[in-house]
Protein backbone atom coordinates (compact mmCIF):
# COMPACT_ATOMS: atom_id res chain seq x y z
CA UNK A 1 0.00 0.00 0.00
CA UNK A 2 1.17 3.69 -0.47
CA UNK A 3 2.21 6.16 1.73
CA UNK A 4 -0.79 8.72 -0.43
CA UNK A 5 -3.30 5.53 0.60
CA UNK A 6 -1.54 5.13 4.32
CA UNK A 7 -2.33 9.08 4.92
CA UNK A 8 -5.72 9.11 3.22
CA UNK A 9 -6.88 6.11 5.39
CA UNK A 10 -5.22 8.12 8.45
CA UNK A 11 -7.23 11.09 7.46
CA UNK A 12 -10.34 9.12 7.08
CA UNK A 13 -10.16 7.57 10.63
CA UNK A 14 -9.07 10.91 12.64
CA UNK A 15 -12.62 11.89 10.75
CA UNK A 16 -14.60 9.42 11.74
CA UNK A 17 -13.46 9.58 14.92
CA UNK A 18 -13.91 13.17 15.24
CA UNK A 19 -17.42 12.56 14.12
CA UNK A 20 -18.06 9.64 16.66
CA UNK A 21 -17.52 11.92 19.79
CA UNK A 22 -19.31 14.49 18.14
CA UNK A 23 -22.31 12.39 18.32
CA UNK A 24 -21.82 11.14 21.19
CA UNK A 25 -21.65 14.16 22.86
CA UNK A 26 -25.27 15.56 21.25
CA UNK A 27 -26.52 12.44 22.27
CA UNK A 28 -25.20 13.28 25.95
CA UNK A 29 -26.82 16.13 25.81
CA UNK A 30 -30.07 15.26 24.44
CA UNK A 31 -30.53 13.06 27.25
CA UNK A 32 -30.09 15.19 29.69
CA UNK A 33 -32.49 17.80 27.73
CA UNK A 34 -36.29 18.02 28.45
CA UNK A 35 -38.15 20.40 25.71
CA UNK A 36 -42.02 20.92 25.14
CA UNK A 37 -42.24 20.66 28.79
CA UNK A 38 -45.70 20.91 30.60
CA UNK A 39 -46.69 21.93 34.18
CA UNK A 40 -48.94 18.41 33.97
CA UNK A 41 -47.41 15.84 36.86
CA UNK A 42 -45.41 18.52 38.52
CA UNK A 43 -45.94 18.42 42.00
CA UNK A 44 -43.25 21.45 42.78
CA UNK A 45 -44.46 25.36 43.65
CA UNK A 46 -41.80 26.90 41.64
CA UNK A 47 -41.41 24.64 38.11
CA UNK A 48 -45.43 24.85 38.28
CA UNK A 49 -45.23 28.76 38.07
CA UNK A 50 -42.17 28.76 35.49
CA UNK A 51 -44.20 26.27 33.27
CA UNK A 52 -47.40 28.10 33.21
CA UNK A 53 -45.80 31.62 32.52
CA UNK A 54 -43.68 30.41 29.86
CA UNK A 55 -40.68 30.81 31.85
CA UNK A 56 -38.78 27.10 30.92
CA UNK A 57 -37.07 26.73 27.61
CA UNK A 58 -35.06 23.30 28.95
CA UNK A 59 -34.64 21.61 32.09
CA UNK A 60 -32.38 19.13 33.11
CA UNK A 61 -33.68 16.12 34.44
CA UNK A 62 -37.14 17.72 35.08
CA UNK A 63 -38.41 14.81 37.59
CA UNK A 64 -35.73 14.76 39.68
CA UNK A 65 -35.81 18.71 39.81
CA UNK A 66 -39.39 18.35 40.44
CA UNK A 67 -38.76 15.65 43.81
CA UNK A 68 -35.77 17.21 45.05
CA UNK A 69 -37.79 21.20 45.22
CA UNK A 70 -40.72 18.78 46.57
CA UNK A 71 -38.69 17.79 49.81
CA UNK A 72 -37.73 21.35 50.83
CA UNK A 73 -35.69 24.43 50.04
CA UNK A 74 -32.62 23.93 47.70
CA UNK A 75 -30.07 26.13 46.73
CA UNK A 76 -30.18 27.96 43.54
CA UNK A 77 -28.25 30.56 41.32
CA UNK A 78 -27.72 32.69 38.04
CA UNK A 79 -25.08 34.86 37.32
CA UNK A 80 -24.42 38.44 36.10
CA UNK A 81 -21.18 39.49 34.76
CA UNK A 82 -20.45 43.24 35.45
CA UNK A 83 -20.18 44.96 31.97
CA UNK A 84 -22.52 47.80 33.15
CA UNK A 85 -23.02 50.02 35.96
CA UNK A 86 -27.15 48.69 35.19
CA UNK A 87 -28.85 45.64 33.89
CA UNK A 88 -31.32 46.04 31.73
CA UNK A 89 -35.14 44.11 30.77
CA UNK A 90 -32.88 41.78 28.84
CA UNK A 91 -32.37 40.57 32.27
CA UNK A 92 -35.16 40.24 33.57
CA UNK A 93 -36.61 36.80 33.01
CA UNK A 94 -33.61 35.30 35.07
CA UNK A 95 -34.50 38.24 37.92
CA UNK A 96 -38.37 37.06 38.06
CA UNK A 97 -37.26 33.32 38.31
CA UNK A 98 -34.99 34.10 40.92
CA UNK A 99 -38.19 36.07 42.28
CA UNK A 100 -40.98 32.87 42.06
CA UNK A 101 -37.99 30.84 43.40
CA UNK A 102 -37.69 32.82 46.57
CA UNK A 103 -41.21 32.92 46.94
CA UNK A 104 -41.72 29.24 46.45
CA UNK A 105 -40.27 28.65 49.68
CA UNK A 106 -36.30 28.60 48.08
CA UNK A 107 -33.37 30.28 48.81
CA UNK A 108 -31.34 32.33 45.26
CA UNK A 109 -27.66 33.03 45.05
CA UNK A 110 -26.81 36.26 43.19
CA UNK A 111 -23.85 35.30 41.71
CA UNK A 112 -21.78 38.49 40.88
CA UNK A 113 -18.91 37.80 38.24
CA UNK A 114 -16.66 39.97 39.55
CA UNK A 115 -13.54 37.24 38.34
CA UNK A 116 -15.05 36.31 35.35
CA UNK A 117 -16.17 40.25 33.61
CA UNK A 118 -12.34 40.09 33.20
CA UNK A 119 -12.23 37.66 30.51
CA UNK A 120 -15.72 37.98 29.24
CA UNK A 121 -18.71 35.49 27.97
CA UNK A 122 -17.87 34.94 24.29
CA UNK A 123 -21.70 33.46 23.98
CA UNK A 124 -23.76 35.20 21.27
CA UNK A 125 -20.93 37.23 19.65
CA UNK A 126 -18.42 37.29 17.08
CA UNK A 127 -15.87 39.55 18.58
CA UNK A 128 -14.07 39.99 22.30
CA UNK A 129 -15.64 41.96 24.50
CA UNK A 130 -13.93 45.32 25.74
CA UNK A 131 -11.59 44.76 28.49
CA UNK A 132 -12.30 46.82 31.92
CA UNK A 133 -10.06 47.44 34.45
CA UNK A 134 -11.08 46.26 38.05
CA UNK A 135 -12.35 49.66 39.32
CA UNK A 136 -14.70 49.62 36.25
CA UNK A 137 -16.05 46.24 37.19
CA UNK A 138 -16.30 47.02 40.85
CA UNK A 139 -18.43 50.30 40.06
CA UNK A 140 -20.41 47.85 37.29
CA UNK A 141 -21.03 45.72 40.45
CA UNK A 142 -21.98 48.03 42.81
CA UNK A 143 -24.54 49.63 40.36
CA UNK A 144 -26.16 46.09 39.82
CA UNK A 145 -26.44 45.48 43.47
CA UNK A 146 -29.77 47.79 43.34
CA UNK A 147 -31.38 46.01 41.36
CA UNK A 148 -31.84 42.72 42.99
CA UNK A 149 -32.91 44.50 46.68
CA UNK A 150 -36.22 45.42 44.57
CA UNK A 151 -36.90 42.16 43.54
CA UNK A 152 -35.57 39.86 46.36
CA UNK A 153 -35.05 40.02 49.95
CA UNK A 154 -31.47 39.50 51.49
CA UNK A 155 -30.84 38.28 54.96
CA UNK A 156 -29.74 35.09 56.68
CA UNK A 157 -32.89 33.12 56.62
CA UNK A 158 -33.25 29.49 55.32
CA UNK A 159 -34.78 31.22 52.09
CA UNK A 160 -33.22 34.97 52.08
CA UNK A 161 -31.11 35.55 48.90
CA UNK A 162 -27.53 36.16 49.61
CA UNK A 163 -25.07 37.31 47.13
CA UNK A 164 -21.63 36.30 46.23
CA UNK A 165 -18.50 36.92 43.74
CA UNK A 166 -16.93 34.87 42.25
CA UNK A 167 -13.53 36.46 42.25
CA UNK A 168 -13.79 35.49 45.76
CA UNK A 169 -12.18 32.03 44.57
CA UNK A 170 -11.25 32.70 40.92
CA UNK A 171 -8.29 35.26 42.28
CA UNK A 172 -7.28 32.52 44.33
CA UNK A 173 -6.87 30.21 42.00
CA UNK A 174 -3.01 28.74 40.99
CA UNK A 175 -3.73 28.29 37.18
CA UNK A 176 -1.13 25.03 37.32
CA UNK A 177 -3.32 23.34 40.04
CA UNK A 178 -6.71 24.92 38.52
CA UNK A 179 -5.41 22.97 35.12
CA UNK A 180 -4.71 19.41 36.33
CA UNK A 181 -7.31 19.45 38.39
CA UNK A 182 -9.56 20.65 36.17
CA UNK A 183 -8.79 20.83 32.82
CA UNK A 184 -9.14 16.53 32.73
CA UNK A 185 -12.46 16.78 33.32
CA UNK A 186 -13.05 18.93 29.57
CA UNK A 187 -12.54 17.51 26.39
CA UNK A 188 -11.78 19.82 23.48
CA UNK A 189 -13.87 17.46 21.34
CA UNK A 190 -16.59 18.89 23.30
CA UNK A 191 -16.30 22.14 24.06
CA UNK A 192 -16.20 23.18 20.18
CA UNK A 193 -19.82 21.60 20.11
CA UNK A 194 -21.18 24.36 22.16
CA UNK A 195 -23.27 27.54 20.25
CA UNK A 196 -20.68 29.98 21.69
CA UNK A 197 -17.46 28.05 20.00
CA UNK A 198 -19.22 27.06 16.86
CA UNK A 199 -20.64 30.77 15.98
CA UNK A 200 -17.85 31.95 16.27
CA UNK A 201 -15.95 29.39 13.92
CA UNK A 202 -18.64 29.01 11.37
CA UNK A 203 -18.49 33.08 10.98
CA UNK A 204 -14.63 32.76 10.98
CA UNK A 205 -14.18 35.19 13.83
CA UNK A 206 -11.52 34.83 15.91
CA UNK A 207 -12.02 33.45 19.60
CA UNK A 208 -9.00 33.93 22.02
CA UNK A 209 -7.75 31.53 24.27
CA UNK A 210 -8.63 33.63 27.15
CA UNK A 211 -12.61 33.43 25.86
CA UNK A 212 -12.12 29.87 25.68
CA UNK A 213 -11.21 29.46 29.07
CA UNK A 214 -14.63 31.27 30.24
CA UNK A 215 -16.92 28.30 29.91
CA UNK A 216 -14.76 26.23 32.19
CA UNK A 217 -14.54 29.46 34.95
CA UNK A 218 -18.44 29.19 34.42
CA UNK A 219 -18.64 25.46 35.14
CA UNK A 220 -16.08 26.13 38.09
CA UNK A 221 -18.23 28.38 39.97
CA UNK A 222 -21.13 26.03 40.11
CA UNK A 223 -18.83 23.40 41.22
CA UNK A 224 -17.60 25.85 44.05
CA UNK A 225 -21.31 27.06 45.23
CA UNK A 226 -22.29 23.53 45.20
CA UNK A 227 -19.17 22.95 47.67
CA UNK A 228 -19.52 26.39 49.41
CA UNK A 229 -23.87 26.49 49.80
CA UNK A 230 -25.39 23.20 48.65
CA UNK A 231 -26.42 24.91 45.51
CA UNK A 232 -27.94 22.26 43.39
CA UNK A 233 -29.44 24.53 40.59
CA UNK A 234 -28.26 26.66 37.91
CA UNK A 235 -30.54 29.20 35.74
CA UNK A 236 -30.23 30.80 32.47
CA UNK A 237 -30.93 32.19 29.18
CA UNK A 238 -30.95 29.75 26.68
CA UNK A 239 -27.95 30.56 25.14
CA UNK A 240 -26.32 29.49 28.41
CA UNK A 241 -27.14 26.06 28.10
CA UNK A 242 -23.33 24.56 27.05
CA UNK A 243 -22.16 26.35 30.03
CA UNK A 244 -24.40 25.00 31.93
CA UNK A 245 -24.01 21.80 31.16
CA UNK A 246 -19.90 21.66 31.72
CA UNK A 247 -20.81 22.96 35.11
CA UNK A 248 -23.11 19.92 36.05
CA UNK A 249 -20.75 17.48 34.80
CA UNK A 250 -17.83 19.09 36.66
CA UNK A 251 -19.56 19.21 39.56
CA UNK A 252 -20.85 15.15 39.27
CA UNK A 253 -17.25 14.27 38.59
CA UNK A 254 -15.56 15.76 41.04
CA UNK A 255 -18.10 16.09 44.03
CA UNK A 256 -20.25 13.05 42.58
CA UNK A 257 -23.02 15.13 43.56
CA UNK A 258 -26.25 15.43 41.15
CA UNK A 259 -26.99 18.85 40.50
CA UNK A 260 -29.81 20.60 37.74
CA UNK A 261 -29.89 23.14 35.28
CA UNK A 262 -32.81 25.00 33.85
CA UNK A 263 -33.01 27.35 30.80
CA UNK A 264 -35.36 30.18 30.09
CA UNK A 265 -36.54 30.99 26.04
CA UNK A 266 -34.48 34.21 23.93
CA UNK A 267 -37.34 37.11 24.72
CA UNK A 268 -38.20 38.82 21.62
CA UNK A 269 -40.62 40.98 20.82
CA UNK A 270 -43.87 39.82 18.68
CA UNK A 271 -41.29 42.19 15.89
CA UNK A 272 -38.62 39.84 16.18
CA UNK A 273 -36.61 42.61 18.58
CA UNK A 274 -34.65 41.10 21.39
CA UNK A 275 -35.91 42.07 24.39
CA UNK A 276 -34.25 44.90 26.31
CA UNK A 277 -33.15 46.94 23.12
CA UNK A 278 -34.83 49.68 21.51
CA UNK A 279 -33.94 52.61 19.33
CA UNK A 280 -33.45 54.94 22.28
CA UNK A 281 -30.80 52.15 23.62
CA UNK A 282 -31.03 49.55 26.19
CA UNK A 283 -33.88 49.77 28.80
CA UNK A 284 -32.17 50.28 32.09
CA UNK A 285 -33.49 48.94 35.55
CA UNK A 286 -31.25 51.53 37.75
CA UNK A 287 -33.00 54.61 37.33
CA UNK A 288 -30.24 56.40 37.01
CA UNK A 289 -30.09 54.94 33.99
CA UNK A 290 -33.42 54.72 32.52
CA UNK A 291 -36.35 57.43 34.70
CA UNK A 292 -39.32 54.99 35.58
CA UNK A 293 -41.54 57.39 33.55
CA UNK A 294 -39.78 56.19 30.27
CA UNK A 295 -39.38 52.84 31.78
CA UNK A 296 -43.64 52.59 32.43
CA UNK A 297 -43.55 54.35 28.71
CA UNK A 298 -41.26 51.13 27.32
CA UNK A 299 -44.09 48.67 28.62
CA UNK A 300 -47.10 51.08 27.66
CA UNK A 301 -45.63 50.94 24.08
CA UNK A 302 -46.08 46.74 24.27
CA UNK A 303 -46.97 45.18 20.50
CA UNK A 304 -50.55 43.99 21.03
CA UNK A 305 -49.58 40.46 20.15
CA UNK A 306 -46.87 41.01 23.39
CA UNK A 307 -48.70 41.64 26.12
CA UNK A 308 -50.37 38.49 27.47
CA UNK A 309 -46.47 36.85 27.34
CA UNK A 310 -45.19 39.96 28.62
CA UNK A 311 -47.71 39.86 31.38
CA UNK A 312 -47.12 36.57 32.48
CA UNK A 313 -43.50 37.30 32.66
CA UNK A 314 -43.25 40.45 34.00
CA UNK A 315 -46.09 40.61 36.25
CA UNK A 316 -47.35 38.71 39.41
CA UNK A 317 -50.84 39.16 38.38
CA UNK A 318 -52.90 35.71 38.52
CA UNK A 319 -52.93 34.04 35.84
CA UNK A 320 -57.07 34.19 34.76
CA UNK A 321 -56.92 37.94 35.16
CA UNK A 322 -53.92 37.81 32.96
CA UNK A 323 -55.96 35.64 29.88
CA UNK A 324 -58.66 38.17 30.39
CA UNK A 325 -56.59 40.67 29.96
CA UNK A 326 -55.06 39.66 26.65
CA UNK A 327 -58.79 38.79 25.28
CA UNK A 328 -59.14 42.42 25.10
CA UNK A 329 -59.67 43.79 21.22
CA UNK A 330 -59.00 47.19 19.23
CA UNK A 331 -58.85 50.12 21.70
CA UNK A 332 -59.26 48.16 25.04
CA UNK A 333 -56.07 46.38 24.30
CA UNK A 334 -54.51 49.69 25.46
CA UNK A 335 -56.12 49.08 29.49
CA UNK A 336 -54.11 46.27 29.48
CA UNK A 337 -50.92 47.49 28.29
CA UNK A 338 -51.74 50.30 31.01
CA UNK A 339 -51.61 47.55 33.88
CA UNK A 340 -49.07 45.95 32.26
CA UNK A 341 -47.18 49.31 32.47
CA UNK A 342 -47.95 49.85 36.42
CA UNK A 343 -47.34 46.13 37.61
CA UNK A 344 -43.56 46.11 35.85
CA UNK A 345 -42.86 49.38 36.93
CA UNK A 346 -44.02 48.79 40.94
CA UNK A 347 -42.32 45.62 40.82
CA UNK A 348 -38.51 47.99 39.44
CA UNK A 349 -39.46 50.93 40.91
CA UNK A 350 -42.40 51.25 43.32
CA UNK A 351 -46.26 51.61 43.11
CA UNK A 352 -45.78 54.98 43.84
CA UNK A 353 -43.32 55.79 40.87
CA UNK A 354 -45.80 53.83 38.68
CA UNK A 355 -48.70 55.62 39.61
CA UNK A 356 -46.73 59.28 39.11
CA UNK A 357 -45.58 58.11 35.32
CA UNK A 358 -49.47 56.95 34.91
CA UNK A 359 -50.49 60.44 35.44
CA UNK A 360 -47.99 62.02 33.92
CA UNK A 361 -48.37 60.23 30.54
CA UNK A 362 -52.26 60.84 30.90
CA UNK A 363 -51.14 64.81 30.94
CA UNK A 364 -49.48 64.42 28.29
CA UNK A 365 -51.02 62.25 26.10
CA UNK A 366 -54.62 63.12 27.07
CA UNK A 367 -54.71 66.51 27.98
CA UNK A 368 -51.57 67.97 26.28
CA UNK A 369 -50.15 69.08 29.25
CA UNK A 370 -46.05 69.49 29.93
CA UNK A 371 -46.56 66.87 32.96
CA UNK A 372 -44.02 67.25 35.76
CA UNK A 373 -42.93 64.05 35.76
CA UNK A 374 -41.82 64.35 31.63
CA UNK A 375 -38.14 62.87 31.55
CA UNK A 376 -35.74 66.18 30.55
CA UNK A 377 -32.58 67.10 29.62
CA UNK A 378 -30.21 69.83 29.97
CA UNK A 379 -28.95 71.64 27.33
CA UNK A 380 -26.74 75.15 27.56
CA UNK A 381 -28.77 78.62 27.62
CA UNK A 382 -26.20 80.50 25.50
CA UNK A 383 -26.44 77.06 22.85
CA UNK A 384 -29.91 78.23 22.75
CA UNK A 385 -29.94 82.23 22.81
CA UNK A 386 -28.13 81.51 19.28
CA UNK A 387 -30.82 79.24 17.98
CA UNK A 388 -29.94 74.96 17.24
CA UNK A 389 -30.97 73.41 14.06
CA UNK A 390 -34.46 71.21 14.68
CA UNK A 391 -32.29 67.86 13.29
CA UNK A 392 -29.86 68.56 16.34
CA UNK A 393 -32.06 69.25 18.60
CA UNK A 394 -33.80 65.96 18.45
CA UNK A 395 -30.46 64.47 18.36
CA UNK A 396 -28.95 65.95 21.88
CA UNK A 397 -32.56 65.32 23.18
CA UNK A 398 -32.26 61.34 22.53
CA UNK A 399 -35.30 61.35 20.48
CA UNK A 400 -33.38 60.38 17.37
CA UNK A 401 -30.54 58.85 16.77
CA UNK A 402 -28.98 60.53 13.74
CA UNK A 403 -30.10 63.69 11.24
CA UNK A 404 -31.28 61.07 8.81
CA UNK A 405 -33.75 59.55 11.70
CA UNK A 406 -35.19 62.89 12.82
CA UNK A 407 -35.15 64.39 9.17
CA UNK A 408 -37.81 61.42 8.52
CA UNK A 409 -39.77 61.89 11.73
CA UNK A 410 -40.61 65.58 10.53
CA UNK A 411 -41.35 64.08 7.36
CA UNK A 412 -43.94 61.87 8.45
CA UNK A 413 -45.78 64.56 10.63
CA UNK A 414 -44.11 62.76 14.29
CA UNK A 415 -42.26 65.72 15.34
CA UNK A 416 -43.57 68.48 17.66
CA UNK A 417 -42.63 71.28 19.81
CA UNK A 418 -45.22 72.69 22.38
CA UNK A 419 -47.60 70.21 20.82
CA UNK A 420 -47.12 71.85 17.63
CA UNK A 421 -46.65 70.01 14.41
CA UNK A 422 -43.09 70.76 12.80
CA UNK A 423 -42.64 70.82 9.14
CA UNK A 424 -39.88 72.29 8.36
CA UNK A 425 -36.54 70.40 8.55
CA UNK A 426 -34.60 73.03 8.56
CA UNK A 427 -36.35 75.53 11.43
CA UNK A 428 -34.22 76.88 14.54
CA UNK A 429 -35.12 76.55 18.08
CA UNK A 430 -34.49 79.27 20.24
CA UNK A 431 -35.42 80.87 23.34
CA UNK A 432 -38.47 81.82 21.84
CA UNK A 433 -39.78 78.78 22.60
CA UNK A 434 -39.32 78.51 25.78
CA UNK A 435 -42.95 78.09 27.92
CA UNK A 436 -44.39 79.29 30.79
CA UNK A 437 -42.39 76.78 32.88
CA UNK A 438 -39.20 77.19 30.81
CA UNK A 439 -38.73 74.83 29.26
CA UNK A 440 -39.76 73.34 25.42
CA UNK A 441 -41.47 70.12 25.10
CA UNK A 442 -40.30 67.72 22.48
CA UNK A 443 -42.43 64.93 21.03
CA UNK A 444 -41.50 61.97 18.95
CA UNK A 445 -44.87 60.76 17.42
CA UNK A 446 -47.72 60.28 20.54
CA UNK A 447 -45.76 58.45 23.12
CA UNK A 448 -42.36 60.03 23.22
CA UNK A 449 -41.78 62.93 24.99
CA UNK A 450 -39.12 65.32 26.87
CA UNK A 451 -38.45 68.49 28.35
CA UNK A 452 -35.24 70.58 27.22
CA UNK A 453 -34.38 72.72 29.82
CA UNK A 454 -31.73 75.74 29.50
CA UNK A 455 -29.10 75.77 32.16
Amino acid sequence: MSTHHICYIKLLIVIIVIAFLQIISSLHNRDMTQTNLTAQNITSDFLQTLLERDYVHQCTNLEGLDQKLSKGPIVAYIGFDCTANSLHVGSLVQIMMLRHLQQSGHKPIVLMGGGTTRIGDPTGRDESRKMLTDDQIQSNMDGIRQVFRKFLTFGEGTTDAVMVNNADWLDQLNYIDFLRDMGTHFTINRMLTFESVKLRLEREQPMTFLEFNYMILQAYDFLELNRQHNCALQIGGSDQWGNIINGIELTRRVEGNEVFGLTSPLITTANGTKMGKTAGGAVWLNEDMRSAYEYWQFWRNTDDADVGRFLRLFTELPLDEITRLEALQGAEINDAKKILANEATTLCHGREAALHAEEAARKAFEEKSLGADLPSTDISASHLQEGIGILDLYMQAGLATSKGEARRLINQGGARVNDEKISDTECVISMAQLNDQGSIKLSAGKKRHILVKPV
